[in-house]
């Protein structure tokens, strides 16, 4: 179902004037995700009339722009990589661990998103694996799910990763399961420390190569002085690393992962109001407690669409990337080990001869398969009316 405002309407609306306004300024990847959202299920890309088998009910359907920024598409995709994932989940208690970044440290990798944000996994997993390796702690290999997200809740750039992983490992010689304790994974203060040394001396060894750029009002850090001088604070500060309550069971886990892995700066329900001009959407105030954390803002178009283009990714850039026992390379003979090593039923193979599902769209109408009469190119529309053509196909048939 379609909802009231969409970050398409925006951009349909408010594009034109803030492409002009900021003609040289915007990439070719964020100009690129402007044109599929504003075109995303309308004539400019084409679309198929349909209609239901069982009613005769009838609808014309435009094709997606399958862009992964875009809040209208990423239903589907999210629904085919939870049904993947869902194979990989173990009968025991899952931890959210999240690792942030310092706000001087976003503002560099805000400016170099592709070198920074891979490092930020890098460092994440390489803190997380290490850390459950030792035996003073777990003792343990461990899996992991990461997720990275650039925003917070109201749009501004905060770049973090979401991590979900079992409640213990294998030990290294592969002979048993290490369970955690029920409502304890791994110390976050141990974990931050790392977390800081290993990111900080990498983000140096980029410097000193060259590989960092600055701008605006960064420009200034090109001079090394003034680049350790910057970061000199975030040394001795304590990097947050957020240990979440266990999740309540392996449902809970995919729910949770459905909110989170096909998303990008906010989802259309979110956006309460559009009057051509300012915006109004719903945010978390995570500074307060109970009801009052929900709150309501209203910002301009040209600071909505900003906002929104700042969280687009590098082209090729992964955002969801698995590490240590659900590393693609040998997630499935881990995860073998690891049912074997829990006394758990192996997961059944799917059947050569089973009948795949019906993925055919249900009619809004009665829940009939519905059935496609007429497809049709880019800026084109259907050739006859669609009442003609369900004639035509009855009086064929």
């Amino acid at each position: 179902m379609r909802a009231d405002h969409e970050v398409a309407d925006i951009f349909r609306a408010a594009g034109p004037v803030y492409r002009a306004a900021h003609s040289g300024h915007l990439s070719l990847t964020q100009l690129k995700v402007m044109t599929a959202i504003e075109n995303c299920r309308t004539a400019a890309l084409g679309g198929h009339v349909e209609a239901c088998e069982d009613c005769g009910h009838w609808r014309i359907a435009y094709n997606s722009c399958r862009n992964r920024h875009c809040p209208k598409c990423q239903g589907a995709a999210a629904r085919t990589w939870l049904a993947e994932r869902e194979a990989d989940l173990l009968p025991v208690g899952y931890f959210h661990i999240v690792f942030t970044l310092p706000a001087q440290i976003a503002g560099i990798a805000f400016h170099n998103k592709a070198l920074l944000y891979d490092l930020l996994f890098r460092a994440a997993s390489e803190t997380m694996l290490t850390i459950a390796a030792d035996p003073r702690h777990l003792g343990a290999r461990i899996g992991i799910t990461a997720v990275l997200h650039t925003w917070g809740s109201s749009m501004t750039h905060h770049p973090h990763v979401h991590m979900v992983m079992p409640g213990g490992g294998i030990t290294p010689d592969g002979t048993r399961w290490i369970s955690s304790r029920p409502a304890f994974l791994l110390p976050v203060r141990v974990l931050g420390k790392l977390f800081r040394r290993l990111f900080l001396t990498r983000l140096i060894q980029f410097y000193d190569s060259g590989k960092l750029s600055f701008f605006g009002s960064l420009a200034p850090l090109s001079e090394r002085r003034a680049f350790l001088r910057h970061i000199a604070p975030v040394r001795k500060k304590r990097w947050v690393v957020y240990a979440k309550p266990p999740f309540a069971g392996p449902e809970a886990v995919l729910a949770y992962l459905s909110r989170y892995t096909h998303r990008v700066a906010i989802s259309n329900r979110r956006i309460l109001a559009f009057d051509g001009v300012d915006v109004t959407l719903r945010y978390k105030d995570y500074r307060r407690d109970g009801a009052d954390r929900q709150r309501i803002m209203t910002i301009p178009a040209d600071e909505f669409i900003r906002r929104f283009l700042i969280h687009v990714l590098p082209r090729g850039f992964h955002r969801i990337r698995h590490y240590g026992l659900l590393a693609s390379s040998r997630r499935q003979a881990s995860l073998a080990l690891a049912r074997d090593l829990l006394h758990c039923a192996a997961e059944p193979e799917a059947s050569d001869t089973e009948k795949p599902g019906d993925l055919r769209p249900t009619c809004p109408c009665c829940g009939g398969p519905m059935i496609i009469l007429e497809t049709f190119e880019r800026w084109r529309q259907p050739r006859a009316p669609p009442e003609m053509l369900l004639l035509t196909r009855e009086t064929a048939s």
